[in-house]
């Protein structure tokens, strides 16, 4: 195999096994998770309408569900139910009464915050268990990692590929 070729397959299988450490998770790993982001009874359709708000920040009640791929009924019945438990509100806005905005609640905004915290926590008990170089050559990556996905975001926006770019 030439050079070339061999270099080539070579970065392949590196990327290959890059990609098996970052995104392997075991069953028990994954379940723990699930628990962990489950608890105090919260449903994975609660965490997505969290995540979807605090990514594209308040929505009308058809925009949101458009955005979890319900019907704006399904919609509302969710929205009601977190609202009884203080994750979400309804707030009209200021300059059209008529538009009513979902907003997570500082309860609704502390449960990733917490699960933030929680997971720097794990994170630090497994990063001191590394030596200095694993660190220092993690660090390097990860710092890579970061450079390049904001180029594929801001390159993605650029041409208009980005959902949040789409009307």
């Amino acid at each position: 195999m030439p050079l070339n070729e061999r270099g080539v397959a070579t970065r392949r299988k590196t990327v290959d096994d890059l990609l098996e450490e970052l995104t392997s998770w075991s069953p028990r790993q994954r379940a723990g998770a699930f628990r962990h982001w489950l608890r105090d009874s919260l449903s994975l359709v609660h965490l997505h309408v969290l995540t979807v708000l605090e990514a594209d920040g308040p929505l009308a009640m058809s925009k949101l569900a458009d955005a979890l791929d319900v019907s704006v009924a399904s919609a509302t019945g969710i929205i009601d139910r977190m609202e009884q438990r203080g994750l979400v509100e309804r707030r009209r806005e200021p300059d059209d009464r008529r538009v009513v905005l979902v907003h997570p609640t500082d309860s609704g905004g502390a449960i990733f915050r917490d699960v933030a915290m929680d997971r720097r926590k794990h994170l630090v008990d497994l990063l001191d268990r590394m030596t200095d170089v694993e660190l220092e050559s993690l660090l390097i990556g990860l710092r890579a990692m970061r450079r390049v996905r904001s180029e594929a975001m801001a390159a993605m926006d650029c041409h208009g590929d980005h959902p949040r770019s789409k009307p």
